[in-house]
């Protein structure tokens, strides 16, 4: 049974070239299209303009970055900008590479149907594996967790690696998020044998398991594509607020799309009463810093 409160929701997942202004272009391109089969609300992937520079070790920050760097606002936010407002359509900007007097950030930006900026979000938790070493390139993020009154509901960005965090899908649920996106660059590393289990079966399931423990319908965009050592497996995917999925993507560039039932997840609520029973007094070991 549907509820009063049903959203299409569009996912662009694609691949990115060298260049920032080809990027751009197909992502806003692709966001017409995902506007003409009806999306209410888009998300772009991580770092979409861009190829996946952090693949590269640069502990000294010595690497030419001036042409992969945006301000916001910025160029970049001005396009988006333009095609929410063109388009009556909130936008979640994926992620861009932000550049500051104080650091570096991966920062996502959301936009609502008349083209306003409703603020930005700085990605927190900063990865530093093999192939993925993004503490040579971003600062952690500064803004604390996000929630955005937006048009169509009350929607968050976290930002890939912090898909791997409970606390962060907890949090923004806590404050009041219907719905959440996690722009992503995720993939397969050539050199790595994935010994632990399959990580693209993992990378789905935590999130699904966020929706299920938060009763809040999750969005993950991912890219697609080699770069270098890594293949970016897509599996871009929308679940409802009891993680079954509505779509996903394969590997190929495309638009995922899904109407999902905002009232749902108030319903789970209500019926499972995940937070009516929380016990917020036994938790303070999730603050402390040493394990």
């Amino acid at each position: 049974m549907y509820g009063e409160h049903m959203l299409r929701v569009g996912l662009v997942q694609m691949s990115m070239s060298a260049d920032v202004e080809t990027n751009l272009g197909k992502a806003l391109r692709m966001s017409e299209e995902a506007v003409s089969a009806g999306a209410e609300v888009i998300c772009l992937p991580e770092l979409f303009t861009t190829p996946y520079f952090p693949r590269e070790e640069d502990p000294e920050g010595r690497r030419e970055r001036g042409g992969l760097l945006n301000t916001v606002p910025g160029h970049v936010t001005e396009e988006l900008a333009d095609l929410s407002r063109r388009t009556g359509t909130v936008l979640v900007g994926g992620s861009i590479y932000e550049g500051t007097e104080e650091g570096l950030y991966n920062t996502s930006v959301v936009l609502d149907s008349d083209g306003r900026y409703l603020g930005k979000y700085r990605k927190m938790h900063i990865p530093h594996d093999e192939c993925f070493y993004e503490q040579h390139y971003f600062k952690a993020g500064d803004t604390g967790f996000q929630v955005f009154d937006t048009s169509v509901g009350r929607i968050s960005v976290l930002i890939c690696y912090d898909q791997w965090f409970p606390e962060a899908a907890r949090s923004v649920a806590l404050m009041g998020a219907e719905l959440t996106f996690y722009p992503t660059a995720i993939g397969t590393v050539r050199s790595i044998e994935q010994k632990e289990g399959d990580w693209q079966q993992a990378w789905e399931g935590v999130m699904r398991g966020h929706a299920i423990a938060n009763a809040m319908p999750v969005c993950a965009v991912n890219r697609v594509g080699r770069e270098g050592d890594i293949d970016f497996f897509g599996g871009s995917f929308i679940c409802d607020a009891f993680g079954r999925v509505l779509a996903r993507a394969d590997r190929e560039e495309r638009v995922v799309l899904a109407d999902v039932d905002l009232d749902h997840g108030k319903r789970v609520r209500e019926g499972w009463r995940f937070f009516d029973n929380r016990r917020p007094e036994c938790y303070g070991r999730l603050v402390q810093r040493k394990i």
